[in-house]
């Protein structure tokens, strides 16, 4: 199985279809109630829906997905049931399979229903139709390319006695993302260096996204925070609340994090904590959906 144990929980949806061929003279007593094995529309949505939320057991890489809604439609035409399915989740992978196995077990089960009768019937087309949820929905609209910096504060670092990797990491997701890092940048954390540095991305560079790394903890030297609070013109709370949540589910030190994030003119501001497996983690929950904060500045809302 996939590892999604570093994915955020998101709402997911899918929707599926199958379509049975058979014999307008089938339709007629399905219609009409003449069947012998009974009405199969009834039996192949209770089918679906056992269906979908078993998927997991019957297709080995399927994840165990604690499904919010399944949904079962049928469009009886002349000759064919056009069987429709609707699955939606809150959770961390998609719910692809879960709609096509509903769907094929629904067409199974309207098959195996109308079979004494028919012996000319034929499932195609199991389709996805659509999916919604998850990284792709938050992406940057092809072409655009935001500018961005990324800034490590650490006396050590900035003095060659310690290499910085997490600096290196944050630049790597962000290049994977297709944003250009114009900048990578180690200072020491002296507050007023910290000041500057950040104004100057905001004020004479104009970069569109600055993300730092250190100085967000309890010891004297951790003044990003204070740093901020002096430069920025509005605080975005949720991005930093966001990441340590996520970091809540996995260490109980996520909490000890006094990372803030804000807007400076047209730059927002984020600051990660200094150590490597916080800021992958941080990175996981706030990555591709900090990006949108950039479509609400131009005024095109949620």
């Amino acid at each position: 199985m996939k590892d999604v144990s570093r994915k955020i929980k998101t709402s997911r949806s899918a929707r599926a279809q199958a379509v049975l061929t058979l014999r307008p003279q089938t339709v007629k007593l399905l219609r009409e109630g003449q069947l012998p094995k009974g009405d199969p529309i009834p039996v192949a949505k209770v089918a679906a829906i056992q269906a979908a939320k078993n998927a997991s057991q019957i297709i080995p890489y399927c994840h165990p997905i604690p499904l919010d809604f399944v949904g079962c439609s049928f469009e009886i035409g002349e000759s064919s049931i056009v069987v429709s399915t609707e699955v939606k989740a809150i959770f961390k992978t998609g719910v692809e399979m879960e709609a096509l196995t509903a769907a094929s077990v629904a067409a199974l089960t309207l098959y195996d229903m109308l079979k004494p009768v028919d012996e000319t019937m034929i499932i195609s087309d199991v389709r996805l139709v659509e999916k919604r949820g998850g990284k792709s929905d938050y992406a940057l609209p092809a072409g655009e390319k935001l500018r961005v910096a990324v800034v490590v504060m650490s006396d050590s670092a900035a003095s060659g006695a310690k290499k910085d990797t997490s600096g290196r990491h944050i630049e790597g997701r962000l290049q994977e993302l297709g944003l250009d890092v114009v900048e990578y940048k180690v200072i020491p954390d002296h507050q007023h260096v910290i000041e500057q540095t950040l104004i100057r991305y905001s004020d004479e560079l104009k970069l569109d996204l600055v993300i730092t790394t250190g100085g967000t903890g309890l010891s004297a030297t951790d003044v990003t925070p204070e740093a901020m609070a002096g430069i920025v013109d509005k605080e975005i709370p949720g991005i930093v609340e966001a990441a340590r949540v996520f970091g809540q589910e996995r260490t109980p030190l996520a909490m000890l994090s006094r990372a803030k994030a804000g807007v400076r003119g047209t730059t927002i501001i984020v600051n990660l904590p200094g150590s490597r497996k916080a800021v992958e983690e941080s990175l996981d929950a706030i990555l591709p959906g900090l990006l949108h904060g950039f479509r609400m500045m131009r005024g095109e809302g949620h």
